[in-house]
């Protein structure tokens, strides 16, 4: 009898720990960008179809760190992107496989001993044809280019800019 109080003990402490970091969980996905990969997008919009904004940065953008602190840190900017968008991140210098649109894309001629600096274009960069960094687009819901702002945003401006595309 008194293994069992204390098998039923242990379970109840472990449901409350379970529950109290699942609710954790939830509110730190409320407090920051749920932000997905270009590889993880496609399978999302097969559930679900919505526009796509995608973050594109580099390692070495003094202006793309300040946007992840400042405007991608904002309250409203967050509540937008993880309710009426899938939020991507492309490291348009980056090493990563991606699979998109049915095709894999790398960066083969990425240095790493350059991690930090200016590094070889990722394959997939072109697709989005920026001319600087930061840069926003807004893909439709079959990835076609919707909008393009290049350079800082603040969050007001963004979320200027993501109101017209807002389904």
């Amino acid at each position: 009898m008194q293994k069992i109080k204390y098998f039923l003990l242990v379970a109840v402490f472990g449901a409350i720990v379970f529950t109290s970091c699942n609710n954790q969980a939830e509110t730190i996905s409320t407090t920051e960008v749920s932000w997905l990969s270009m590889s993880d997008v496609e399978s999302k919009m097969d559930k679900k179809k919505k526009k796509v904004v995608v973050d594109i940065y580099t390692a070495w953008c003094g202006p793309c760190k300040m946007m992840d602190r400042t405007t991608f840190a904002d309250e409203d900017v967050i509540k937008t992107l993880n309710s009426d968008f899938y939020p991507v991140k492309f490291n348009a210098e980056g090493p990563d496989v991606i699979s998109f649109k049915g095709k894999d894309y790398s960066n083969p001629s990425y240095d790493p001993a350059k991690a930090k600096r200016r590094n070889s274009k990722h394959q997939l960069a072109p697709f989005f044809n920026v001319r600087g960094y930061p840069s926003v687009v807004v893909l439709d819901e079959d990835f076609n280019i919707v909008e393009k702002l290049t350079g800082y945003k603040k969050p007001n401006q963004l979320l200027d800019a993501l109101a017209k595309h807002n389904s």
